[in-house]
């Protein structure tokens, strides 16, 4: 399985290499936006990791050019040095399937590819799984979709797994380590990771969200302890 990691820091690549590679995969390396474009155009990669700052176009740029073109599905992790939430929130905009920060553990980051490939290479869920409705939210786990008030919205693959999840557990209160180990499948990593989509979902689903903040414990779809948990 080809693996790609475009970095302009031959140091970070000969270290996500030697990790990859210890793992089984092969590994192609690109420097710069041009040459990175030119290998996702090509499209014979599993995974590609993109560093967000590399001379352009950067990784945000080449992210967006994927989910624009003929291969939107191409799992993507964004590398950067940029931590704070707004940064983390535009790699979501962005359409990345995960986000890591610099400096991080090279095992933490051959963990993550693997729990992305794991989420693509998924098998789609039977035809007769019910939808999950609350309010105006319908969620439909045989073809992928989330209509709200019978409009569809978009929803990158880990939030719609995140919003399947809390659907189908209403009103039972769920901390960033839970959500993290349930959806994401990790027992590590920036519980962080969590809040940002808990706030993509809130803003994509709009007045019809029904996530609540319960402080101190987590979220809930629902205040806890509601009776109208419909789903």
């Amino acid at each position: 399985m080809r693996i790609l990691v475009a970095d302009d820091d031959a140091v970070v690549r000969e270290v996500v290499r030697r990790y990859l590679e210890r793992d089984g995969f092969t590994v192609v390396e690109t420097a710069d936006g041009p040459a990175t474009a030119e290998v996702l155009a090509r499209n014979e990669i599993a995974l590609a990791i993109l560093d967000v700052m590399m001379p352009p176009p950067d990784g945000i740029e080449l992210c967006r050019s994927v989910r624009a073109g003929p291969h939107p599905d191409m799992p993507i992790i964004l590398l950067t040095a940029l931590g704070e939430e707004e940064d983390r929130v535009l790699g979501l905009q962005s359409g990345a399937d995960d986000y890591i920060v610099k400096p991080f553990s090279p095992r933490e980051l051959t963990l993550r590819v693997a729990s992305v490939l794991r989420r693509a290479q998924r098998t789609p869920a039977p035809a007769e799984q019910p939808a999950l409705r609350s309010g105006a939210v319908e969620l439909r786990p045989d073809s992928q979709a989330v209509l709200v008030e019978g409009r569809r919205v978009d929803l990158t693959a880990r939030e719609f797994d995140l919003l399947a999840f809390l659907l189908a557990h209403p009103q039972q209160v769920f901390g960033r380590a839970d959500l993290l180990e349930q959806v994401w499948g990790w027992s590590f990593g920036d519980q962080s990771t969590v809040t940002v989509h808990i706030k993509r979902l809130r803003a994509k689903l709009g007045a019809a969200h029904r996530i609540e903040t319960v402080w101190g414990r987590g979220y809930a779809w629902g205040r806890p302890g509601d009776e109208d948990g419909e789903h």
